[in-house]
């Protein structure tokens, strides 16, 4: 969801007026306490009669702690829906009917305080939530052409604009740094708990054309704060567009994504507001003319009976477990879109993943090195390192990158006249000697075929999903060098985490050959690899996975893997962070690459049900211990107290998720922090 310079202002100024009103409606209830307990002194302790002073008092009390509750009434009553705040109207002025006006004052009273108190508790996690909303500065410093910074407010950013982030200040808007380096704390954003290391790009221009896929050291979001260097960021996003200012507004409106339970309760409550004034009716009806009672008890009777069928607790009961999940989530870099996707992760049966960019991290690496005997041996790195020096070939960055290192100064060699044989490898000259570095064709085009010592070697690397590079000079094979996009670090351990979590079914879906899709397979420990899938052929997969293992997450990038997380059941993005296309698509958005989080989540969902199951058994325990009580003699004050009182123990009961695994997102995992490519 993208947020505008008009959306988000209004959405800001919504939450305000929220705050506002809860505070207001907090002093009302204050209010109808004291006008409730002035009452309560004049008829009992002064003796005064109670068209008098008394009566004064508790008309107040009436209008005090009935004045948020009547338009939370109207606003239910005029949707077609008669909610707890109807029947606690239709109590008191029942009350007030038979003349028993202490009672209806205490019963406003006592709800008004209930429903402010709990609106405060409620406050937490939506302040936990705005707390992101206000880590954006309100200024910024930009230059712009050949002048000194100037100080502008953050809403006149402009996509281009350069900003200078001077230390341990926090970064205005999204970008890429031109110029410094520092290291940043993205833990508000994507959730790292490490300082990131940042450094300018080498192309700028090139670098505003494909900012999406920059790496991470070259990236900047709004919202994070600076280290000890000077940066320069080019503005690639306005504040309104931010990924902060994203994530802020899809978790303000989370709960727009109802969770089964949900719904469920939503449809209950329709039929059982209407099924406890049918009761509540009965129940005055059976004791007026079945057991002769008068009038104004066997109405205080139903009344009471009205007031401790009432779900308030109930209807509370998983929107504030929902609300203080999502919340938790977001402060652990997991945005969650709403009680569905929250709810419905816990539950889920198998898991697939994408192998590219989420089990490895799509960079190759060198793996094995297989030298020749003799003297011939010796010379295989030195040889390749000077020949992949010349190439822009990502298989030639990962060598330089990997092998450079085992060159010294005195053993580099100088290659030149570097061509390409397209399909095949590349040719050169070193000391006017040829080279060729190349795949087995380049070789048995020639009709030239391994010694046996490389045979063996060639075999295995290959089995194990290797990519091979063969180094033949002056006629001489020097070895051959295996690269391949090795799983990561913590690949292995995150999905024992998941089969810890009882995640049966662990699959990996790919494009790559199958004898590399099995090589990471075996290595990361998924109970099934399936290589050489196209995206449709991905979407079919998840089809046929789904048919026997319902519900089913699906892990990707969030935009190749797009169509396949869409037919999943729940579709997890991993770096979304900067990714609009990430943000929207997915369920659940991993805003870093951090694939550790994943049973974070898990977790944080399955202790969201658990809360939300806890809540609706003790409100609905309550509710049929009231309604019995009722009958034995409880009076409708003490049954105020105990209902509202176990609202806020529902209440208090969900906030507990605010601190769910505080520190330990990564427990039993060791986090791999991405290497350079």
């Amino acid at each position: 969801m993208n947020a505008s310079p008009t959306t988000a202002p209004s959405t800001a100024d919504t939450q305000e007026h929220a705050h506002g009103s809860a505070r207001w409606e907090l002093w009302f209830a204050i209010a109808s306490g004291v006008t409730y307990g002035a009452g309560m002194i004049a008829e009992f302790a002064l003796g005064l009669p109670m068209l008098g002073w008394p009566l004064a008092f508790f008309l107040a009390t009436y209008f005090f702690g009935g004045f948020f509750t009547v338009r939370a009434a109207i606003a239910s009553t005029l949707r077609g829906r008669f909610e707890v705040d109807f029947l606690m109207l239709v109590a008191a002025v029942g009350a007030a009917l038979i003349g028993r006006w202490a009672e209806g004052a205490v019963l406003l009273f006592l709800f008004s305080l209930g429903h402010a108190l709990e609106e405060y508790a409620l406050s937490r996690a939506s302040k936990s939530i705005e707390a992101l909303a206000e880590l954006a500065p309100r200024t910024a410093l930009v230059r712009r052409g050949d002048g000194e910074p100037v100080e502008v407010p953050v809403e006149q950013i402009a996509v281009g604009d350069i900003v200078v982030i001077r230390p341990n200040s926090r970064i205005p808007s999204d970008g890429f740094v031109i110029s410094g380096v520092s290291a940043v704390d993205q833990s508000a954003v994507t959730g790292e708990s490490i300082p990131v290391e940042k450094e300018a790009v080498s192309d700028p221009e090139r670098a505003m054309r494909t900012v999406d896929t920059l790496p991470a050291a070259n990236r900047v979001f709004a919202g994070t704060v600076n280290g000890s260097g000077v940066l320069e960021v080019e503005v690639t996003a306005t504040a309104a567009d931010s990924t902060l200012s994203k994530v802020v507004e899809l978790v303000r409106t989370a709960d727009q994504a109802a969770s089964p339970t949900q719904q469920f309760i939503d449809r209950f409550q329709r039929w059982y507001v209407p099924a406890v004034i049918l009761g509540v009716a009965a129940t005055l009806l059976v004791s007026m003319f079945a057991f002769g009672q008068a009038f104004p008890d066997t109405f205080y009777l139903a009344m009471t009976v009205l007031v401790a069928a009432s779900p308030c607790a109930l209807a509370i009961a998983t929107p504030a477990a929902v609300l203080a999940g999502v919340a938790r989530a977001a402060r652990a870099g997991v945005l969650v879109k709403g009680g569905a996707p929250l709810e419905t992760l816990g539950r889920v049966k198998a898991m697939a993943f994408d192998k590219t960019g989420t089990l490895t991290w799509g960079l190759p690496r060198v793996t094995s090195a297989t030298p020749a005997a003799g003297e011939a041996g010796a010379a295989l790195v030195p040889t390749l390192v000077a020949v992949e020096s010349l190439s822009d070939h990502p298989l030639a960055s990962a060598i330089v990158r990997d092998l450079g290192d085992q060159v010294p100064d005195s053993a580099r060699l100088e290659a030149t006249d570097l061509n390409a044989v397209v399909g095949r490898g590349v040719r050169a000259t070193i000391g006017g000697e040829p080279v060729e570095v190349g795949n087995l064709r380049m070789f048995t085009d020639q009709q030239l075929t391994l010694p046996v010592e490389l045979e063996d070697a060639y075999e295995r690397a290959r089995d194990s999903g290797q990519t091979l590079m063969i180094v033949r000079r002056a006629g001489r094979f020097l070895g051959l060098v295996g690269v391949m996009d090795a799983s990561r670090a913590e690949s292995a351990q995150v999905l024992q985490a998941l089969r810890g979590a009882n995640v049966g079914q662990l699959v990996m879906i790919s494009g790559d050959n199958q004898r590399v899709a099995d090589a990471v397979g075996r290595e990361v420990g998924v109970d099934t690899a399936v290589g050489e899938l196209l995206p449709e052929d991905k979407v079919a997969q998840i089809t046929r996975l789904a048919g026997t293992h319902r519900p089913i997450a699906m892990v990707g990038d969030g935009v190749n893997d797009a169509p396949a997380m869409a037919r999943a059941d729940i579709g997890i993005a991993m770096g979304a962070a900067g990714s609009t296309v990430a943000l929207e698509t997915c369920d659940i958005a991993l805003m870093s690459d951090d694939l550790g989080r994943v049973p974070f989540a898990v977790r944080l969902s399955r202790a969201t049900s658990r809360i939300i199951r806890q809540n609706l058994i003790a409100s609905l325990a309550i509710v049929a211990l009231l309604v019995i009580a009722t009958f034995i003699g409880l009076n409708i004050g003490a049954v105020v107290l105990i209902h509202e009182g176990s609202t806020l123990i529902v209440v208090a009961n969900a906030l507990r998720l605010l601190n769910f695994e505080r520190g330990k997102e990564h427990h039993g995992i060791d986090h791999e922090d991405k290497p350079t490519a």
